[in-house]
């Protein structure tokens, strides 16, 4: 692990596309954590796509971000950090203001639904320039009792292609895996994501946040850039993304899907 610290942001690069005990000397992915602000580190976009789940621009207590800026300094952050290819998770009405904007159009876009004691039960997950396979991630099938799934699982096939409705659980406060992050994203709904982009792409993440994103490219092997402007923050998310290369590397990193 190589470690570069300077005066304007921290950055850990971890493996370095370094051959790991995988299968026939598969290669680790390259994992790059950067703190600072994203509008400032943000790499060149090549070979590469963004996923994430940035601030909502509804006033929460971030430690050390404001969370309610104008209108239209907001747009232009979400325009200057999401450009094709990228994946933004919002509500339903800021995609389509950020569609309204900027004038692009997804290519899909995805229901996430969750029970809460909230006013918002659902975010969708929004693909720009890039198009997901769903057939890439399986989920268990929603009908075991039907003759023709019973004849499919005593073949073998235990489940059946993503769909584009996703039941998950929000990371509760009661949860052993919450961490101090007021907004944790879930691990099932990011792998999600990422197992249906094209493997090639490097995921960046540009409000790292609490690192889920980047636990999931350890689990999938996929190479990861993350940006974290809150050093609290990028502090949490860096110890959860190196727990979960460090646990890649020791079960040799099999390309883990749901």
């Amino acid at each position: 692990m190589a470690v570069n610290i300077s005066q304007t942001l921290k950055a850990i690069l971890l493996h370095a596309g370094a051959e790991g005990p995988g299968e026939r000397g598969q290669k680790l992915p390259t994992v790059e954590l950067l703190q600072g602000d994203c509008i400032k580190l943000m790499p060149a976009r090549q070979n590469n796509i963004v996923v994430s789940d940035p601030p909502f621009n509804i006033g929460y207590h971030y430690d050390s971000y404001n969370d309610k800026v104008p209108e239209k300094e907001y747009m232009e952050t979400l325009k200057a950090i999401f450009q094709p290819p990228c994946v933004m998770v919002h509500y339903p009405e800021d995609i389509c203001k950020f569609c309204a904007y900027t004038g692009l159009v997804p290519t899909k876009v995805v229901s996430w639904v969750y029970n809460s004691n909230t006013g918002k039960q659902h975010r969708d997950i929004a693909f720009f320039g890039v198009k997901p396979d769903f057939r890439k991630v399986t989920q268990p099938y929603k009908n075991p009792n039907d003759k023709r799934v019973k004849a499919l699982m005593a073949s073998g096939k235990m489940g059946g292609r993503l769909y584009d409705w996703w039941n998950i659980n929000q990371v509760k406060n009661v949860s052993k895996d919450k961490t101090a992050h007021p907004c944790q994203m879930p691990i099932e709904v990011m792998k999600n994501i990422i197992g249906i982009l094209p493997e090639e792409l490097t995921v960046i993440d540009a409000f790292m946040g609490s690192g889920t994103t980047g636990v999931a490219c350890a689990e999938l092997n996929r190479n990861f850039i993350g940006i974290e402007i809150d050093e609290g923050y990028y502090n949490i998310a860096k110890n959860r993304i190196m727990a979960a290369v460090q646990k890649g590397d020791k079960n040799g990193n099999d390309n883990r899907r749901n």
